[in-house]
Order: C-alpha cells, then sequence, then structure tokens
C-alpha cells in the first residue's frame, strides 16, 4: 500500500506557488508523451516540465486536457528554444497554442548561448509576456554566475527560478548558493544523475535501512535542500515511488553523507559555451 503524502510547495519570489517535486519530459518522444503524461497526472504529479526544444508540447497539452483536471490546478513550465531567443513574443505564443493553453505557469530562458548576446533581449520581450498575464513566473536554465549578473544588469524582473543540472556527484553548489541569495529558486534536472548516482554507497545504505528506492533517497536530499526536483519516468510504478519520496525524511548525517558524493561529474553540456541552437 502507497501513502499518500502531499507535495510540498516552494513559493517563488513573486508568491506564486510550484509542487517541488513535478515530472519532467526530456527525451520523451512525442508519440508516447500523451500517454506518459496521463499516467503521471494519474498518479498525483501536478507539475509538468516540458520545453519547445523537445517537440513534444502539444501531446503535453493533449494529456492536461483529457486528465479533466482543473487547468489552474496544473503547474506548467516551458521553455524558450536557442534558436529563437530573438523572436522570444512568437516563440511564447508557438508554444503556448501548441499547448492549448491560455497561460503558461512558468516560462524559461532554455540555455543562455552567450555566444550569441542575446538572453537579455528575450528577458525584455518575456517581461513583457509576464505583465501581460500570460506567464504567471519567468525564469531562466543553464545560466550560471556570470550570465544571472548580466541579466540583472537590465532586467526588472528578477528570475523566479534556475533550473540546471544538480545531482549528488554534480552539485554545482556555489551557483545554487548564488541564485538563491537573489531569491531565484533552484530547480534540478538529471536529478538523479540519469541514473549514474543511484548505486553509491551512501545512497544504497540509506535506501536499504528505510526500505526504500536509491531514487527516493536521492529525491528525498534534493526536497531537504528546498530544491525544485523533475524526475522523469515513463515507468508508472516508478513515477509513483519518486512521488512518495516526499514522504521519505532523512537525517541530517545521511544528509552530509550524500552531498560528499560531489565529484564535479557533469552530464550534459557546459552553458558557458553551449551554442547548440535546438530547431
Amino acid at each position: 500500500m502507497t501513502t499518500h503524502h502531499a507535495i510540498p510547495n516552494v513559493t517563488l519570489n513573486n508568491g506564486i506557488k510550484v509542487p517541488q517535486l513535478g515530472f519532467g519530459v526530456f527525451q520523451v518522444p512525442p508519440e508516447e508523451t500523451q500517454r506518459i503524461v496521463e499516467d503521471a497526472l494519474e498518479a498525483g504529479y501536478r507539475h509538468i516540465d516540458t520545453a519547445a526544444a523537445y517537440r513534444n508540447e502539444a501531446a503535453v497539452g493533449a494529456a492536461i486536457a483529457a486528465s479533466g483536471i482543473p487547468r489552474e490546478d496544473i503547474f506548467l513550465t516551458t521553455k524558450l528554444r536557442n534558436g529563437e531567443q530573438g523572436m522570444a513574443q512568437e516563440a511564447f505564443q508557438n508554444s503556448r497554442r501548441a499547448l492549448g493553453v491560455d497561460y503558461v505557469d512558468l516560462y524559461l530562458i532554455h540555455w543562455p548561448v552567450p555566444s550569441r548576446n542575446l538572453f537579455t533581449e528575450a528577458w525584455k520581450a518575456m517581461e513583457k509576456l509576464h505583465a501581460s498575464g500570460q506567464i504567471r513566473a519567468i525564469g531562466v536554465s543553464n545560466f550560471l554566475a556570470n550570465h544571472l549578473e548580466a541579466l540583472l544588469q537590465s532586467a526588472d524582473v528578477v528570475p523566479a527560478v534556475n533550473q540546471f543540472e544538480l545531482h549528488p556527484t554534480f552539485q554545482q553548489s556555489e551557483l545554487a548558493t548564488k541564485s538563491r541569495s537573489l531569491g531565484i529558486a533552484v530547480e534540478a534536472y538529471s536529478p538523479l544523475g540519469q541514473g549514474a548516482d543511484l548505486d553509491a554507497g551512501a545512497v544504497t545504505s540509506v535506501a536499504g535501512r528505510y526500505s526504500v528506492t536509491p531514487a527516493q533517497v536521492v529525491l528525498a536530499w534534493h526536497l531537504a535542500q528546498g530544491t525544485i526536483v523533475i524526475p522523469k519516468s515513463a515507468n508508472t510504478d516508478r513515477m509513483r515511488d519518486n512521488l512518495a519520496a516526499v514522504g521519505v525524511v532523512l537525517t541530517p548525517e545521511e544528509i552530509a553523507d550524500i552531498t560528499g558524493l560531489e565529484a564535479g561529474a557533469r552530464i550534459g553540456s557546459d552553458p558557458a559555451v553551449a551554442a547548440h541552437s535546438q530547431m
């Protein structure tokens, strides 16, 4: 029997609440996305994270529509493609139409792409969309400290979220601290290190002690630090297991042991140089 724990919320810097444990659809094939997102919503997820670059926004929107869950009960995130930073208004409207919604809860600049130097221009367009009520919160993804500083020099709105790669063997702790010091919530993608961090002794020993899964232990570690987290799974049992991580409470010693796994093991691209168009 699965005990259902309420998913805690994180309150963003503009007062909007986001379910701390969400569901990501990165690398979920478009033809499978509707079924998988319907399963996630049925399992109890109320925070779905997609992106224009994933090419599955329409399927996410179809799942939300088919679920019968009121739109205001679902927190929906999508992201601006790198190649569309110079046309963020239009790109956003294309995403909103693909999703079949009147508004998006969180819209992120997907990567800074510093070589193109367009992210401040994109942010200005996003600030207008935010002011118009079409986006409830605006934020960034993969922004390093210097990118945040450059953005804040001209920004009227401080980003609500910085979503970046964060897991026990790659924590970017200085970036997390910097983001939080600016009032920017930290959201982890690849929170389980794409599975690579689940075999660590510091994780498996805790899992054994509490009779929970290694993934639940790692997610509990994230949650304990106030990090928003968006694990992905196509397996409905694992979806439910991941959601149940909110009921796993680690001791300070267990948290410290997992934090001790830091190894500088980046999986994704380096935002300092990443310049893929995503088109």
